[in-house]
């Protein structure tokens, strides 16, 4: 079995990298109505941009998308963003993320779900509203007035990427952030140069679990390209499924690639093993040999 990351095409799937991604890749692909197919949004399903709400879904993934939830049981979009962002976002070349059959989104790690154009969503804690007044304050005592603030309504983001120097603003505002954060009852999520203040007690781990139990999944994928991910790659393991983790590769995280069964070269080569999966349980048994 070959230790290099494997490269998807329309025409086959690659090959995972360790025996699990195997076992779960095989699986889904010969049951794929048992299958749940998760992902994140940003770096995944759409190019990290320096200003998110700038951010859109890769222009070929809603209709790859379309085309693969026509066949497993469920498309599942897992994200930070409120769920409703990634639906407005997610206008494609020839298809809409709305338009994916059966796809549910899960925003703000799950606390939040878009499904079948109804959205649920509860109110924000207090605590968010003490930070969100709080924050100018803090990032002009620690030098980086400058740090753009994505406001979530359940959570506070403070992006580094558009200042000046963005790794050393990232380090200047993880301390002061992370306090602010404890002061009014929140936790800090870092990611790719972004801090995120948001309630404690949910992540994308406890999302994905929860939804593969509310959906009797009998196998699962999960790809993403951020810390926040590797919650979600430790439950793909936990769930006792057949399972197979996809990073989306970026030279600013490495630690998710150093766990995944398969790689690819970001969001255009999300796209390409969504399409060679689509195509492959179409056509079970047909898959890449070592």
């Amino acid at each position: 079995m070959s230790d290099q990351p494997a490269e998807a095409t329309p025409a086959e799937l690659p090959w995972p990298r360790t025996a699990a991604g195997s076992v779960g890749l095989d699986k889904i692909v010969a049951d794929p109505s048992g299958a749940v197919i998760g992902l994140d949004f940003d770096g995944t399903l759409s190019p990290i941009v320096a200003d998110p709400t700038a951010a859109r879904v890769h222009p070929a993934a809603p209709g790859v998308l379309a085309a693969l939830g026509a066949a497993v049981g469920t498309v599942l979009i897992l994200t930070g963003r409120p769920a409703a962002s990634a639906i407005e976002y997610g206008g494609g070349a020839d298809a809409a993320l709305a338009d994916v059959p059966g796809l549910v989104v899960l925003g703000q790690y799950g606390v939040e779900r878009w499904e079948a154009g109804e959205l649920t969503s509860p109110p924000p804690p207090a605590g968010v509203a003490a930070a969100r007044a709080a924050l100018p304050q803090v990032l002009a005592a620690a030098g980086v007035p400058d740090a753009w603030v994505e406001d979530k309504g359940r959570a506070l983001a403070v992006h580094t990427r558009r200042t000046a120097d963005p790794a050393a603003a990232f380090a200047a505002l993880t301390e002061p952030l992370t306090a602010l954060a404890a002061r009014h009852d929140l936790i800090v999520e870092p990611g790719r140069l972004v801090l995120e203040l948001r309630p404690p007690g949910t992540d994308k781990g406890d999302a994905l679990s929860a939804f593969l139990a509310e959906r009797s999944a009998r196998s699962v994928m999960y790809v993403g390209d951020d810390l926040g991910d590797l919650a979600a790659f430790d439950a793909v393991r936990q769930s006792g499924l057949p399972g197979v983790t996809v990073c989306s590769g970026s030279a600013e995280v490495t630690a998710l690639s150093e766990r995944a069964d398969i790689i690819v070269d970001g969001p255009d080569g999300v796209v390409a093993l969504l399409r060679a999966l689509a195509g492959a349980v179409s056509r079970p048994g047909r898959r890449a040999a070592d």
